[in-house]
């Protein structure tokens, strides 16, 4: 049966921090892999779970920076992935799971946003490729640690952004004219589509998946938004000072809906539903908050995943 995508009263909120939702909540013993975990919501991320006793994997693009990040946090380990080359993906995958560990949790936390037109791999447009095509090719080859336990929970991060674009079936990697923002909703779709089909996959075998949005957070995922853009956006005035402090969250807050998602005995027996401030959000098809119909449509998750194995080739579940 699947989760109703309606709100089950968690007693958190907006400003509810990652801190906050781990109180009382042990993971000692427990292994959790977080992409991108050593910068903005992912080092807060990190910070949260290790706080609470977890050991935490971290791959990154950038192993060096993540050790000086993440230097002083005992209980961290970093490797080595560029989730825009599969060969990367591979070989992380294939050296974990030859490890022998099994994974706890799963936080497919690391992305780009809005990034000039970047093709990676056989010309696949950038944030499609990173944010979703990776994320899906790391987990599918993740798959003997996620279920040598019995079962983890893989948080897929999602945004608001998702409302800018529904998958484009027709060209999903913008060959036909490329636009920054609608590539990254389309990514960010995908990244709630990802976590309902992976759920309705892997639910027998105790995996259960999650998306979400975080919330607004100044972090460095704006790198490639000059501040005149983010100016004219409403987000910050002319000093880099946001606008709408209400609206926007600290990392610390940042953080909670992916760690409370990756951990909250509250979701136990749950999954496959799109998250934001501490909560299962409900469907919306107006500006209100909420999650697209598109975002968490069962057949076009089943559609994405399909296209998402023939573009990688890889999938954990074919026969």
């Amino acid at each position: 049966m699947s989760t109703p995508q309606h709100k089950i009263d968690s007693g958190f909120g907006h400003g509810s921090t990652a801190d906050e939702v781990l109180e009382g909540i042990d993971l000692t013993g427990k292994l959790a892999l977080v992409t991108g975990g050593y910068s903005g919501l992912g080092l807060e991320t990190t910070r949260a779970l290790v706080k609470a006793g977890a050991q935490v994997v971290v791959p990154a693009r950038r192993p060096q920076a993540a050790e000086e990040a993440l230097s002083g946090l005992a209980g961290v380990e970093v490797g080595e992935l560029d989730l825009a080359d599969l060969a990367s993906v591979r070989t992380f995958a294939e050296g974990f799971v030859a490890s022998g560990r099994s994974i706890d949790l799963q936080i497919n936390n690391a992305a780009v946003m809005a990034c000039p037109e970047t093709r990676v791999g056989p010309g696949w447009e950038a944030q499609f490729a990173i944010n979703h095509l990776g994320h899906f090719a790391l987990t599918n080859q993740l798959w003997p640690a996620l279920v040598a336990d019995g079962g983890a929970r893989v948080v897929s991060v999602s945004s608001t952004g998702h409302r800018r674009s529904d998958i484009r079936w027709d060209d999903p990697q913008f060959e036909q004219g490329y636009e920054k923002w609608a590539a990254y909703g389309q990514a960010k779709t995908a990244n709630s589509l990802f976590a309902v089909q992976l759920d309705a996959l892997g639910k027998e075998s105790g995996v259960r998946a999650f998306t979400l949005h975080p919330g607004g957070i100044l972090t460095p995922l704006q790198r490639h938004l000059p501040r005149e853009e983010m100016v004219g956006l409403g987000w910050i005035d002319e000093d880099g000072k946001p606008l709408h402090p209400e609206v926007f969250k600290s990392p610390e807050a940042g953080a909670a809906t992916q760690v409370w998602a990756a951990t909250s005995p509250q979701l136990d027996g749950q999954g496959g539903v799109f998250c934001e401030d501490c909560e299962i959000a409900e469907v919306s098809t107006d500006d209100a908050p909420g999650v697209r119909p598109y975002a968490v449509d069962p057949a076009a998750a089943a559609r994405l995943w399909t296209l998402s194995a023939e573009l990688t080739g890889v999938n954990a579940f074919s026969k």
